[in-house]
């Protein structure tokens, strides 16, 4: 039985001379957390956006994109009704106060009065937001305004929840808080789909996430399993300078052992032998090195590069 919620196959977007999304394909099982991963221009967004059939894919006998079985290209109106989306603004009305912005957009689902009066006071409880229901969306903070647009892509209590960058600006304990909400609400069989430039967000929450760059798919699963194939466990980062002094007096059997990148004025050596790198660092002084394990930050710079590419 298929179980996927989402099938995205053979999708490109072009934009004039300009290839947005290329050949990119994946599928999203019901009931998962999924993040797109990618540089700024990479085609996160666009990609977000032929999701819910705010955008048109290229026409192609190949192509194909199936939210619960149904074409956005043809029936982005049934999508909708069965989803929620968090755009990366804040788009609130300013002038008006919290409970009359959840109002308006009850309407546009057709929740009845009372029922909408209900379901508005569950969310900002579950949002943490019950004492600001009469507050003025201009006197909040960017972390209430995030979470009362997240409340309301929940007012319809939908099977699947989009969101664009839903922590990007906002304090370390607002994006903790967001994280449990979203983890909550898989744990309820809401599918979730989200963009971040958060390398530990997608860490947290999701069960698998794509990597794209320059508008392709480079490598798509889940986050423990692709840092245990494609990366290293350790690096050490250290100053240009003091690796090159003390690069010469090292072994050269451990150039086989490790793997360099170099940005700025920093050099991160990379290698699976904690030793070698505790033998650097000692050759260099503790005081001008730091030895951590590798996270999905370094994966994300492995395969993306450390170098901005024309769209950033």
């Amino acid at each position: 039985m298929n179980n996927n919620a989402i099938e995205i196959e053979n999708v490109s977007k072009t934009y004039k001379n300009l290839k947005a999304v290329n050949d990119v394909s994946f599928q999203i099982e019901d009931a998962t957390c999924f993040c797109l991963l990618g540089p700024n221009g990479a085609g996160k967004t666009t990609l977000m956006k032929m999701i819910y059939g705010r955008a048109l894919r290229d026409v192609s006998p190949k192509s194909k994109i199936r939210v619960y079985g149904y074409d956005p290209q043809t029936e982005a109106l049934m999508i909708k009704h069965l989803s929620g989306i968090v755009p990366q603004e804040n788009n609130l009305d300013e002038e008006l106060n919290v409970s009359e912005n959840l109002k308006i957009y009850s309407k546009f689902y057709g929740i009845p009065s009372a029922e909408a009066e209900k379901t508005i006071s569950f969310l900002l409880e579950f949002m943490e937001l019950s004492d600001k229901k009469n507050a003025r969306i201009r006197e909040l903070s960017g972390g209430m305004k995030r979470r009362i647009v997240i409340a309301r892509a929940l007012l319809n209590n939908p099977k699947l929840l989009i969101l664009d960058e839903p922590t990007t600006g906002l304090d370390p304990q607002v994006r903790h808080m967001i994280w449990d909400k979203l983890k909550h609400l898989k744990k309820e069989k809401t599918t979730i789909l989200l963009t971040t430039h958060y390398m530990d967000e997608a860490f947290q929450i999701a069960d698998n996430i794509v990597i794209m760059d320059k508008g392709k798919k480079a490598m798509e699963g889940a986050p423990h399993r692709l840092m245990t194939q494609n990366i290293e466990k350790y690096v050490m980062e250290i100053k240009t300078g003091i690796f090159e002094h003390i690069s010469g007096k090292m072994s050269e059997n451990t150039g086989q052992a490790i793997r360099k990148e170099i940005s700025g004025e920093t050099v991160f050596i990379y290698s699976n032998d904690l030793k070698i790198l505790s033998c650097y660092s000692d050759t260099a002084g503790e005081t001008h090195c730091y030895i951590r394990q590798t996270n999905l930050e370094d994966l994300f710079l492995k395969i993306t590069g450390r170098k901005l590419n024309e769209q950033q």
